[in-house]
C-alpha cells in the first residue's frame, strides 16, 4: 500500500484529529524569586521578629518619654507677676491682660502643645530610624541565612551533578559536627552504596551481554544450517522454522533487556541529534511492515534538534512507530508521525488508529512485559518492552513520554526532550 504525504491524502483516508495544545512542563506563573525557600522564610522570620521587637521598644520608649516630659514640665513655682511676651503661643496673653487663673491655664496649654510637638517629632524620627534598621536587619538576616544554609546548597548542587554513570563526586563537608554535617555524611554514604550498586549492574550487563547472546547466536546458526539441508523432511523443516522463530524472539528479548538496562543511565556523551531525522529513519524501517498490514504512514516532520544519543533516540521513534503499526485496525488504518519544537522541548508525536484503549490502562502500557488487556504470550507484536525502553531512553535524556487515548480508538503518544 503506497504512502501519502499530508499535503495530498487519499480521499477515502480518515483525517487525524488536530493535536491539542500541550505543554510538557506547565508552569504556575510564579517568579523564581517568590519561591518560599528556607532562606527567604528565615529572612522573613528574623526580620519580622526584629520589626515586632522594634515596634514594641519604640512604643515603650514613647510612653516613658511622654511620662518624663509630663513630669519634667510641671512648674515647681507659681508666677505672680511678670512681663510675658508670647513667641509661638498666641493663646498666652501678655501680663496685666488676664487674671492669674486664666494666665496659668494658657501657660499650661502652651506647654502641652510644646510637649506634643516634641513627642511627635521624636516619634517620626524614631519610625524613620526603625525603618532603616529593619532594612538593615532584613539584609543581615538574608546574608546570615545564606551562610547558615550554604552547606545545604552544596548538598543540592552535588546531588544535581551526580548521575548514575558518574557517582564519584562527594560533598565532604567540613566544619562543626552539627546536623548539616551529619546530613552531608549520610548523603556521601548513600552515594558510596549507589556507586557500588551501579558498578555491579554494569558488570552484570556486560556479562549478560556475552553469556546470553552467544548461545542464542549459536542456536540460530545451527537452525539455519539445518533448514538449508535439502534432504530434511517436511516435519523437520517446520520444526526448525518454529524453533528459529522462538530463538529470534529470545534474541529480541535479550536485546531489549540489555538496552533497557543501559538506557536507565543518563547520557553523558551527547551530540546534536535531529528528531526529524530519527523519525524518518524509523518510518523507513517500518514501511514494509506497514504495507503488509495495510496501514498508511504519514509524516509531518519539522526540525527538532536535541543533545543526546542518536541510536537511542532513533530507537524511541522506531518503537513508537512499530507499536502504532502493529496495534492498529485490520483495514484502512493510519499512523501519523510528527516532530516539532514547542515550549523549550523537542517533541515526537505519534498518533494512530486502533482499538479503544481505556484510560486506566495507559500507565500499564509502559511497564515491562505488559500489553493491552494483559496479553503476554502467543503474539507476533513484540516482547512487551518497546514502550518501557522508550520511557527509559526518554528519562535518560531528561525528557518524558506520555500517552492518551484518541476518540474512536488508538493512541496519541508524545515524547518531550529538552532542547
Amino acid at each position: 500500500m503506497a504512502t501519502a504525504s499530508p499535503s495530498s491524502p487519499p480521499p477515502s483516508a480518515p483525517h487525524a484529529p488536530p493535536r491539542p495544545p500541550w505543554d510538557p512542563h506547565p508552569t504556575d506563573g510564579q517568579p523564581p524569586w517568590l519561591r518560599p525557600t528556607i532562606r527567604i522564610r528565615l529572612t522573613v522570620l528574623y526580620g519580622g521578629m526584629f520589626l515586632i521587637a522594634g515596634v514594641l521598644l519604640l512604643w515603650i520608649i514613647y510612653l516613658l518619654a511622654a511620662q518624663a516630659i509630663r513630669q519634667g514640665s510641671e512648674l515647681p513655682f507659681k508666677i505672680i507677676q511678670a512681663n510675658i511676651q508670647p513667641i509661638d503661643c498666641p493663646a498666652l496673653p501678655s501680663s496685666g491682660q488676664s487674671t492669674e487663673q486664666e494666665f496659668m491655664a494658657a501657660l499650661n496649654s502652651c506647654m502641652q502643645h510644646q510637649r506634643d510637638l516634641a513627642l511627635n517629632t521624636m516619634l517620626k524620627r524614631s519610625l524613620l530610624a526603625l525603618i532603616g534598621l529593619a532594612v538593615v536587619a532584613f539584609a543581615f538576616g538574608f546574608v546570615m541565612a545564606g551562610r547558615v544554609l550554604a552547606p545545604l546548597g552544596r548538598i543540592t548542587r552535588t546531588a544535581r551533578s551526580v548521575v548514575s554513570s558518574d557517582l564519584k563526586r562527594r560533598i565532604e563537608l567540613d566544619g562543626p559536627d552539627d546536623e548539616l554535617k551529619e546530613l552531608a555524611d549520610t548523603f556521601d554514604e548513600m552515594l558510596d552504596r549507589l556507586e557500588r550498586s551501579f558498578d555491579a549492574q554494569r558488570r552484570f550487563v556486560a556479562n549478560a551481554s556475552h553469556e546470553l547472546r552467544t548461545p542464542l547466536a549459536i542456536n540460530r546458526t545451527l537452525l539455519e544450517v539445518q533448514l538449508s539441508d535439502p534432504d530434511a523432511s517436511q516435519d523437520l523443516q517446520q520444526l526448525g522454522k518454529t524453533l528459529l522463530s522462538t530463538n529470534e524472539r529470545s534474541e529480541q528479548l535479550v536485546e531489549g533487556l540489555l538496552l533497557l538496562a543501559r538506557s536507565d543511565n543518563e547520557i553523558i556523551d551527547r551530540k546534536p541529534v535531529d528528531l526529524a531525522e530519527a523519525a524518518s529513519q524509523a518510518l523507513d524501517q517500518t514501511r514494509a511492515e506497514a504495507q503488509s498490514r495495510g496501514v498508511e504512514l504519514r509524516s509531518e516532520l519539522a526540525p527538532a534538534v536535541v543533545q543526546g544519543n542518536g541510536v537511542l533516540l532513533e530507537r524511541i521513534a522506531l518503537n513508537l512507530v512499530q507499536n502504532a503499526v502493529r496495534y492498529n485496525v485490520p483495514a484502512d488504518g493510519w499512523v501519523t508521525v510528527g516532530t516539532e519544537v514547542r515550549g523549550g522541548h523537542a517533541l515526537i508525536l505519534v498518533a494512530n488508529t486502533g482499538p479503544i484503549v481505556p484510560a486506566y490502562e495507559i500507565d500499564n502500557l509502559f511497564e515491562p512485559f505488559r500489553r493491552l488487556r494483559t496479553e503476554r504470550t502467543g503474539s507476533d507484536k513484540g516482547v512487551g518492552l518497546g514502550l518501557s525502553i522508550a520511557r527509559s531512553v526518554a528519562r535518560a535524556h531528561g525528557g518524558v513520554i506520555s500517552a492518551e487515548p484518541r476518540e474512536g480508538g488508538g493512541l496519541l503518544m508524545r515524547v518531550a526532550i529538552p532542547v
